[in-house]
């Protein structure tokens, strides 16, 4: 065992533990063993159960409020484990000051991150908080919503019911983000050439509605990586890079955003893929890998999920992972998800059949195969029925283009896609 984000250890009692107790109950469970050295060396306490009751009197007078936490004795090797909930009452704080986990340290939060877990504690996100701003215009939202909706016009009863507005506190941030000008940034887009230096087009779209961010968005990815094919009659046009995966991408960019810090989403465009990054990283309680598996179903954005959802530009459930996807099922260049403490960024490339870019040998070795189920060079030779030389050659190459990994040794050798 060694120390984690979600786990410490404790040789001997001192107050240092109570910032700690702070940033689990503020920031996800986790765990406290006394007991153990740092290298996680077993070193024991002198009368554990005194020493658990000392932990119990030390948090229930200095955390305020006082969150849920359970001792457990292990009389065998006489260490104890603290086990720390995370609570709802937030912010936890030890001495007027509220605490988080930064890998195996513990340290303060900043003001914005202890805005953010008062409203949490409030059950309030940032978008519903009112608007400084009292007179808004809506004429963006209300075009889509005729055009979409097939309503007559926005009026103030449609603004109650989609949470815009209210008798006691007028206009919300999010109603703020929706109307014609506001305050906050809003999206950077630049169009690179054969390199970052070289800037062959750029939009700044800021204080301005997000639905009107999001369709300019639209049409400079329209104009940069689309074409129009006729076919008999009928002109088509084509996209070298999905458009439902860039729409889900940057719709979701504006919806799962942090919109109390002062920054822009990127998009960067260039030659052969797209980077969108969206300021903030996952909300709590949301991991990486149910993020990345499509799993997510905690907006951080409510008023304008919605929003977005009724005008059609993103489905209500999930984060869009799984469509956009989906939208390169086929493709062997696959999108990527980069995920940070304070940012995601998501990378979609241009589209590429594998029949484009590997010989016909190539081909039938490279579909036999699997991500999560390796074979061995006589198990691909049995699927595709090329003889030992011809595979070994052809294995060498698609090693080569960077398409299938080499796992093993020997006789254990095998082989998967990456």
């Amino acid at each position: 065992m060694q120390e984690s984000k979600k786990l410490e250890f404790k040789q001997t009692l001192t107050n240092s533990f109570l910032k700690t107790v702070s940033a689990y109950a503020n920031f996800g469970d986790g765990m406290i063993f006394f007991g153990i050295s740092n290298d996680g060396e077993v070193i024991g306490v002198d009368d554990p159960k005194k020493f658990a009751l000392n932990i119990e009197n030390k948090i229930n007078d200095n955390l305020n409020p006082i969150p849920d936490f359970e001792l457990t004795i292990d009389e065998t090797e006489c260490t104890i484990r603290l086990s720390v909930f995370e609570g709802s009452s937030k912010p936890y704080f030890y001495k007027n000051k509220a605490y988080k986990r930064a890998d195996t340290a513990t340290i303060e939060v900043d003001r914005t991150e202890l805005n953010r877990l008062i409203l949490e504690g409030t059950n309030r996100s940032f978008e519903s908080l009112p608007s400084k701003l009292n007179d808004l215009s809506f004429q963006t939202l209300e075009q889509k919503m005729i055009e979409t909706l097939q309503i007559e016009g926005l009026t103030s009863d449609i603004l109650k019911t989609l949470n815009l507005f209210s008798d006691k506190e007028g206009y919300n941030i999010a109603a703020e983000l929706l109307s014609d000008q506001n305050t906050f940034p809003g999206i950077d887009i630049v169009l690179f050439g054969n390199s970052i230096d070289e800037f062959k087009d750029r939009e700044i779209i800021n204080q301005t509605s997000i639905i009107n961010q999001f369709e300019t968005g639209l049409r400079m990815f329209s104009k940069n990586y689309s074409t129009e094919v006729i076919d008999g009659k009928r002109r088509n046009r084509q996209f070298s890079i999905p458009e439902k995966a860039f729409r889900e991408a940057l719709a979701n960019a504006l919806v799962h955003r942090t919109w109390d810090i002062s920054s822009a989403i990127m998009v960067s465009m260039y030659p052969d893929h797209i980077e969108i990054s969206s300021p903030g990283g996952l909300p709590y309680g949301i991991s990486k890998e149910e993020y990345l598996s499509g799993q997510i179903s905690m907006l951080r954005n409510p008023i304008i999920g919605n929003i977005f959802f009724r005008l059609k530009y993103i489905e209500m459930f999930g984060t869009g992972i799984k469509r956009i996807n989906t939208a390169y099922a086929s493709s062997y260049q696959k999108p990527e998800f980069k995920i940070f403490d304070n940012s995601i960024i998501v990378i979609l490339p241009k589209t590429q059949e594998s029949k484009d870019i590997f010989t016909l040998d190539e081909q039938r070795v490279f579909e036999s195969l699997s991500i999560n189920m390796p074979k061995t060079r006589s198990e691909i030779q049995e699927v595709t029925n090329l003889s030992k030389d011809k595979i070994i050659r052809v294995l060498n190459r698609l090693i080569e283009k960077n398409a299938i990994q080499r796992k093993g040794k020997g006789r254990g050798t095998a082989y998967t896609k990456k």
